[in-house]
């Protein structure tokens, strides 16, 4: 299901696909299931904020491109980040603060 939001979505470099992960973690758990649920919106809206908050606290941006310091849109850059395991190595850890951030924010 997540699977198009790696790479900074699509491969795009943009917002980090760990990230948008634990989002949909939020919305699955605390969404709304009712159109006039603007309680349940607002504390999923609040949770984002949060989680967006501390992942950037720790890492200065929610940007996969400027995370791993690689431009995936390009092919120049997706090979680089082949070459040197980027996936593998760097984007592990912000897969690691990612969940660790949400499992917090789902026992606080």
């Amino acid at each position: 299901m997540a699977c198009g939001f790696g790479g900074g979505i699509g491969g795009l470099g943009g917002t980090c696909g760990a990230v948008t992960g634990a989002i949909i973690v939020l919305g699955l758990k605390y969404g709304k299931t009712r159109p006039e649920d603007e309680a349940a919106k607002q504390k999923t809206y609040r949770l984002v904020r949060e989680l967006i908050r501390r992942f950037e606290e720790g890492h200065q941006t929610l940007l996969c491109r400027d995370l791993i310091g690689i431009d995936l849109s390009t092919p120049e850059g997706l090979k680089a980040a082949q070459e040197k395991k980027v996936f593998a190595t760097t984007c592990s850890s912000f897969v690691r603060d990612a969940v660790e951030i949400l499992e917090q924010l789902l026992t606080e």
